[in-house]
């Protein structure tokens, strides 16, 4: 055969080779890599989504966790307050408890006191009117005398 009509004939098979290529096959394959741009650019704007998401749920979470400090620290402060409270009152309530326990104890020392002094007045008077017994059954003597009141001295 001849060259030129074998390069006709390749010729031909390629271009009908190109036109099935081109209106069978190109179209499935463009709308394939078309799909999968679509879903590529989908993935990437989704993402850039969670991306603005988490910057606004980071706020909302720092928002909350200061809003959470400040009430924590409310907290303390009332409790640190009313710690101080029952502790004052627990101060007033010993002193009022303190001051009657003392007022108590010096009625106490004064009845006591005046129980004493009954007691030590009849006791000086037993012992001076046993004291002038002694003295008038003996005779008087100045030396006899200053003995027994010595004697009464030691017993006072």
């Amino acid at each position: 055969m001849n060259l030129g009509m074998t390069l006709l004939l390749q010729g031909i098979g390629f271009a009908i080779f190109l036109t099935v290529v081109y209106l069978y096959v190109l179209p499935p394959l463009a709308n394939a890599v078309e799909g999968r741009r679509r879903q590529i650019a989908d993935g990437l704007a989704e993402a850039e989504k969670g991306k603005a998401s988490l910057v606004t749920a980071q706020k909302e979470v720092d928002k909350l966790m200061a809003e959470a400090k400040a009430r924590a620290a409310d907290i303390v402060a009332q409790a640190e307050k009313q710690r101080n409270a029952t502790i004052e009152a627990s101060k007033s309530e010993a002193k009022t408890a303190g001051d009657r326990e003392k007022a108590s104890a010096q009625a106490e020392i004064a009845q006591l006191s005046v129980k004493a002094k009954e007691e030590l007045r009849d006791r000086v008077a037993d012992l001076a009117v046993a004291g002038a017994q002694r003295i008038l059954k003996r005779e008087i003597n100045p030396q006899v005398h200053s003995d027994l009141l010595s004697q009464l001295k030691a017993e006072l």
